[in-house]
């Protein structure tokens, strides 16, 4: 039975595409380039902010990454401010966690979004204390795909790896969750497609929040038989 669902956090419970592309854009704008769309930033998010803007920086024609120092504190700083730019849960998501909730499964969020703008995100939508444990990107736990992040919070909540299922709509999510031993769910709702998530494998890929609940009351059957 799994006492505990660790989501990833952008493309995963919130549409926060407008926000991301809204900040790189304006960074861009600093050096001349851009603007990109928000399709290739949905393709470009995934494995934090440096990366990103490195993807951004690259794919419009800053190739030896002049730019991309200052870039970083560029984007920060306006991040800080345009965090929450028309940001919205998925539809489905808030009666799904209160589902979990109400049937005592902790839930957390493992994002890499920097982790300061991961809590304005979580609390800014879900509210203050809301999720059992929030944690973006540190310097001290090593970035998804690695799975270190994953089982430090399931230690933390003293929950078992393989009791946690691990919820998220990227390559990098996939191996994350499987890295970190927990059954692991890609979402199509979400920055990438259907086949991406397919090809690692994952548990379950599933096209609404509501299949979450699905997949809990289906294992509770099979335990109850």
């Amino acid at each position: 039975m799994y006492q505990c669902c660790i989501f990833d956090l952008d493309g995963t419970l919130v549409d926060s595409i407008k926000a991301i592309s809204y900040t790189a854009n304006l960074t861009l704008k600093k050096y001349g380039l851009g603007p990109v769309d928000e399709e290739h930033y949905k393709i470009f998010v995934g494995d934090g902010y440096k990366k990103l803007i490195e993807r951004a920086l690259i794919y419009c024609g800053d190739k030896d990454l002049i730019h991309y120092e200052d870039a970083l504190i560029t984007y920060m700083e306006y991040f800080k401010v345009y965090c929450m730019h028309e940001v919205k849960a998925y539809d489905g998501i808030s009666d799904m966690l209160y589902y979990l909730k109400k049937n005592n499964i902790k839930i957390a969020v493992l994002s890499n979004k920097p982790h300061e703008r991961t809590i304005d995100n979580v609390e800014g939508i879900f509210g203050i204390g809301y999720f059992d444990k929030i944690s973006g990107e540190k310097d001290d736990v090593k970035r998804k795909p690695d799975p270190e992040g994953a089982i430090i919070t399931a230690k933390e909540l003293e929950i078992l790896p393989y009791h946690c299922l691990y919820i998220g709509d990227t390559n990098t999510d996939m191996k994350t969750g499987i890295g970190a031993g927990m059954d692991t769910v890609g979402v199509t709702w979400g920055f990438r497609n259907r086949e991406e998530l397919e090809s690692y494998n994952p548990n379950y890929v599933i096209d609404h929040p509501r299949e979450i609940i699905d997949i809990i009351k289906n294992l509770q059957n099979q335990v109850n038989l």
